[in-house]
């Protein structure tokens, strides 16, 4: 099930998407994260409503917004998780190169969530060093607290697309992840939810990024160096996890910081970052406060 919050003259929804079209579910939840809440019925009961429909929204007749417009909690991250990342980030900075033996973990504020096709903003005053960053992102579908990793996927409500839009600039400056991570509009996520019984393997999924054509990034989540269930072993060790918590799972080598020499983001620019099974987003830089 592809699952979209979106947007008509006549206000916001939640649907499924279909090969006929959208189908409204708001007879079951009236936003996305309401639906996530029902768990296992929510979707039972939208998969009955979307056997039954015969009145189907036209894709093209609305506006996709992010799957989760605002989330109850900042975006869970994960940095240098796959090793070539790690490699290329550490070499960029002249420090010695070593795998992390922990997952690195910080969060996005939740201005910075973005719609798929929306623009990305672009104020030189604040920032002239935007970066992309392409990520698997996992939905979680219900509360769990020291979860054992054995159990993990059973927590998984589902998978979207992410672009971890990062200051570099920021990053340096603060000597810390939060700011550069979090200025409006620096995480387009989307187009939709696929829901867990969608995917046979998330390990097992290309993600690219492109910009302006021009392929950046290319890997596949196989070789992330935490997998799934050891990221929500660790972020939920000590740590209630939420339906709805969004966990950007790490981007793969290819950024621009660490490309010589760098490359970052400029008004005009067209980024486009995909999941192979999941989705695409494509998103403009504009330039404006």
């Amino acid at each position: 099930m592809k699952l979209v919050t979106f947007q008509t003259d006549h206000g916001i929804g939640v649907g499924a998407v279909g090969p006929k079209g959208i189908v409204d579910l708001s007879a079951i939840a009236p936003d996305m994260l309401s639906l996530i809440d029902l768990g296992a019925e929510g979707l039972s009961r939208a998969s009955a409503l979307i056997g039954a429909a015969d009145k189907f929204l036209d894709l093209t007749e609305v506006k996709l917004l992010a799957p989760i417009p605002t989330p109850r909690r900042n975006v869970m991250c994960l940095g240098l998780n796959y090793a070539e990342h790690a490699e290329e980030s550490l070499q960029a900075k002249g420090v010695k190169v070593a795998l992390p033996e922990y997952p690195m973990i910080f969060t996005k504020g939740t201005n910075s969530i973005n719609g798929p096709y929306d623009d990305i903003p672009f104020d030189a005053s604040i920032s002239e060093e935007i970066d992309w960053e392409v990520e698997l992102g996992v939905i979680v579908g219900r509360s769990g607290k020291n979860i054992a990793a054995g159990e993990a996927m059973d927590y998984v409500f589902g998978y979207t697309v992410v672009n971890d839009v990062s200051a570099r600039d920021l990053q340096w400056k603060h000597q810390q992840f939060f700011k550069g991570k979090s200025l409006d509009g620096c995480c387009p996520i989307g187009p939709w939810i696929v829901t867990a019984d969608e995917i046979a393997d998330p390990h097992e999924l290309d993600v690219s990024c492109r910009v302006n054509g021009v392929l950046k990034q290319n890997s596949n989540t196989r070789n992330m160096i935490f997998n799934i269930p050891e990221t929500i072993r660790h972020l939920s060790a000590g740590m209630t996890l939420l339906p709805g918590d969004i966990i950007a799972t790490g981007t793969p080598s290819g950024v621009g910081f660490a490309r010589k020499p760098p490359e970052f983001l400029k008004a005009g620019d067209l980024v486009e970052c995909e999941v192979e099974n999941v989705g695409k987003i494509s998103n403009r830089v504009v330039a404006g406060a």
